[in-house]
């Protein structure tokens, strides 16, 4: 059994709120190649879908050799997730090679997928290195906390938004010294993310699958920034319907989801109703440690005139 919280336990509510975010990532393993977890809501009554594939990565990987590292997974979002029972991960050993391993997840609720991920891990080995350069962006101490302003102008909703305490967010602003310039047609955002305590540790599947669950956090707003701001900027009822339809992370170096970590996104595309967001993780450091890139259900909203 894997040592976790009850996966059974709801989430605790806006006035306790989460003690750790570990929490979010917790299963519970119910026999070999099977485990259960539940999701907390990312809109209402649809299960949070970086929740749902950092659970589906952390059982795939209790099913690897530890000295294994995943380098990179791909998962396609089939079916809303409901928030409200359990999910069981089913866990398909598809390959276990000298130094490569790839597992397949199935994600399940009442007999049907509603997510699947093929993942692959490898031996770590010596070779050449090189990366592309971070932006000279500002840190993140020196931008303010957005939940002060969603709080002020949106206090019921942000009170009822307790994951947010578990992880900390700063938006780069875009008039920010060191932004690179906005190609014509190619939205950007620049965030910096990180869990709120540190993790427990030096497992680093812990780190990897706590940098899955906070890559979809701002991806899809990312793909809609030529409509709408992220939810923490705007005020105004969202324009667009957004939902992930699939997902693709590459990890590169080692990191830590605990410390800040630069999320540079931009969006070369939108059309057909679906808008694809790509990204960079770089650390303090500046050193390239992830990427990641999403396509999103992207419709705006025709709201009925009032009278």
């Amino acid at each position: 059994m894997i040592r976790v919280t009850d996966p059974a336990a709801p989430i605790p509510d806006s006035s306790t709120g989460l003690r750790s975010f570990a929490e979010l990532l917790g299963i519970e393993e119910l026999e070999e190649n099977l485990f259960r977890g539940r999701c907390h809501a990312g809109a209402p009554l649809r299960a949070f879908g970086g929740q749902v594939a950092a659970q589906a990565l952390t059982s795939a990987g209790r099913t690897v050799d530890p000295g294994r590292r995943v380098h990179s997974l791909h998962g396609y979002f089939l079916r809303p997730g409901d928030p409200r029972r359990p999910i069981v991960y089913q866990v398909d050993r598809a390959r276990d090679g000298r130094s490569y391993a790839t597992r397949r997840v199935s994600a399940v609720q009442r007999g049907e997928v509603i997510f699947t991920m093929s993942a692959s891990f490898k031996h770590p080995e010596a070779a050449g290195d090189r990366q592309r350069t971070m932006p000279p962006v500002p840190g993140p101490e020196e931008l303010p906390d957005p939940y002060l302003a969603w709080e002020r102008d949106a206090p019921e909703e942000f009170a009822n938004a307790a994951v947010f305490r578990a992880l900390r967010m700063r938006f780069v602003p875009a008039d920010a010294p060191g932004l690179p310039p906005e190609l014509p047609g190619v939205p950007q955002q620049f965030v910096w993310l990180r869990t709120d305590r540190p993790l427990p540790g030096d497992d680093p599947l812990l780190q990897v699958c706590a940098l899955t669950y906070l890559s979809d956090l701002t991806l899809a707003s990312t793909a809609a920034l030529h409509l709408q701001p992220h939810r923490v900027h705007r005020v105004e009822e969202p324009r667009v319907s957004l939902a992930s339809l699939d997902h693709a992370m590459w990890f590169h170096r080692p990191f830590r989801a605990d410390e800040w970590l630069l999320f540079a996104q931009r969006s070369p595309s939108a059309s057909d109703g679906r808008g694809l967001a790509m990204g960079e993780f770089y650390d303090r450091d500046g050193v390239l440690v992830a990427s990641a890139v999403q396509e999103t259900l992207l419709r705006e909203l025709h709201r009925k005139p009032r009278h």
